[in-house]
């Protein structure tokens, strides 16, 4: 399984430790070493229609700004991880970025969360979950090139149910382990790994489905 984009737990619980202790550097370093991944979360989750309308570096100060101000609260009742914490005030300034910015509302986010490959390399993330789902005929070859089996991965995530979808997103573009995903979905792990089992049945299904259609189509012409 590729890195999380999150930083390691361990110099993050030595920063924890000293900001309890009333450290403000390290308050300061322990939210600077977290913001590329929240910017990276917000690249890859945001709607990239409305990425064209925002800043995502305000966005990112948005959410800093107010784990700052949460901080002391975490502190003293961590709740979850320190990035789960992070990865949810991220995730409500998502949502309410595109409730503010959404372009047409007939459009409903809690409902489809779109995949926004940002600049950081998503296509990575789709191609490793490609060589695990397609079948051995669906190759560079004959597809034509590799960023066409990306964009049939993309397309096929769109396609499945929020709950399906979400696991998928959080397990190969966020790079979370079971356990997070577990505690993020407030689901026991084993239930959250059969809700990841069976959205890849359903994604590979969707991919098979896709490619009788396109050789169907190939032997017609």
């Amino acid at each position: 399984m590729a890195k999380s984009i999150w930083p390691s737990d361990d110099k993050t619980d030595v920063l924890l430790d000293a900001a309890r202790e009333g450290d403000s550097r390290a308050v300061n370093q322990l939210l600077d070493r977290h913001r590329k991944p929240i910017r990276r979360l917000i690249e890859l989750r945001l709607d990239r229609k409305v990425q064209r309308r925002v800043d995502v570096s305000d966005v990112v100060q948005e959410v800093l700004v107010e784990a700052s101000g949460r901080l002391e609260n975490y502190l003293t009742d961590p709740s979850m991880a320190f990035h789960l914490w992070l990865r949810q005030i991220a995730w409500d300034h998502i949502i309410d970025t595109y409730r503010r910015h959404r372009v047409s509302a007939k459009r409903n986010m809690d409902r489809e969360q779109p995949l926004a490959v940002g600049p950081t390399g998503g296509d990575e993330s789709s191609m490793d979950l490609a060589v695990q789902l397609c079948d051995p005929k669906m190759t560079p070859a004959a597809i034509a090139t590799q960023r066409e089996i990306a964009e049939l991965v993309e397309k096929a995530i769109h396609r499945l149910d929020e709950n399906d979808r979400e696991v998928i997103l959080m397990r190969h573009y966020e790079h979370l382990s079971n356990l997070e995903i577990a505690e993020v979905l407030k689901l026991n792990p084993p239930a959250a790994s059969m809700r990841y089992l069976r959205a890849v049945r359903r994604l590979r299904q969707l991919l098979q489905d896709d490619q009788a259609t396109e050789d169907l189509n190939q032997a017609d012409t």
